[in-house]
């Protein structure tokens, strides 16, 4: 093992927040579906690509900016989040149950995008690519930091509607005991249509951010899951800040082992960190 020079040190670091801002706008709404609506939603990874691929053919096919997009698309996956809720309720889907039919949706948006943009890598090249600012020796990417920007003004906006906003305390209630907070006259299911699709417009927000800093492949899907997740319960099932401070932990630790060690152990560093919180402090995870 050789340690880096201290700038590709430094680098690495504010690679990995950029990273961790990412993974955090991805966790988002996916802990808010499954700590509020109590559903493990893994159709949330397919409508973030689902969203990348659109904003993709958006800006190739129409030379729209992908900024422009996100004017477009989250208001359109608000919608499809508000109909697939008022399916899910319709049928009665469980918590567990809610696994497993939102992973056969995934697949099946995963099976779409490849019948639509095939299983080739695609690649969203815009004015932002190339531009970036610089600090003394650091290099700081455009698209990066709209990623940053979005990532942390959104979290901190929903943390203050949950806590200042009469919608979010009945989310909170709700979410705490159901039937007392229907007792007390609060409409669940016009609640859970709101959230479901604010978390849908959310996974479209970070697919266009992955599309303005990623490759794209349909496989890639699941690649995601795994990290997500950790960031997810690490965070807190609920939190609007805790999957950004957590994807920003893990993103950071992934980078500094990449550059200190090698990139192949970087995988294991988002698992060994809850493992750890869920051998020293269990209750956090709640």
């Amino acid at each position: 093992m050789t340690w880096p020079s201290l700038n590709l040190l430094l680098q690495s670091i504010l690679s990995g927040v950029f990273l961790g801002a990412l993974y955090g706008l991805i966790g988002l709404g996916l802990g808010l579906t499954w700590g509020l609506l109590r559903q493990i939603n893994l159709t949330h990874f397919g409508w973030v690509f689902l969203s990348a691929y659109l904003c993709y053919q958006m800006a190739e096919s129409w030379q729209l900016d992908p900024l422009i997009c996100l004017l477009i698309l989250p208001p359109l996956f608000f919608l499809v989040g508000v109909a697939m809720q008022w399916a899910m309720d319709r049928f009665k889907v469980e918590a567990f149950n809610s696994l497993l039919v939102t992973f056969g949706l995934t697949a099946v948006v995963e099976s779409v995008i490849q019948g639509i943009w095939t299983a080739d890598f695609r690649r969203l090249e815009t004015h932002y690519s190339d531009l970036k600012f610089t600090i003394g020796p650091l290099y700081l990417p455009v698209p990066e930091m709209l990623t940053l920007l979005l990532s942390v003004g959104l979290a901190l906006s929903i943390w203050a509607a949950m806590r200042y906003t009469d919608l979010g305390r009945a989310l909170r209630a709700m979410a705490e005991d159901g039937p007392i907070a229907a007792a007390f006259g609060m409409n669940q299911k016009g609640m859970a249509l709101v959230l479901a699709g604010v978390c849908a417009a959310l996974a479209s927000v970070a697919g266009i951010c992955l599309a303005l800093s990623f490759t794209l492949a349909p496989s890639q899907i699941f690649a995601w899951v795994g990290v997500v997740f950790a960031v997810v319960m690490l965070g807190g099932l609920g939190s609007a800040l805790g999957p950004l401070v957590a994807g920003i932990v893990i993103g950071v630790s992934e980078a500094v082992t990449m550059a200190v060690a090698s990139p192949s152990w970087a995988p294991i560093v988002s698992f060994s960190l809850l493992i750890a919180m869920l051998l020293l402090r269990p209750g956090k995870l709640r």
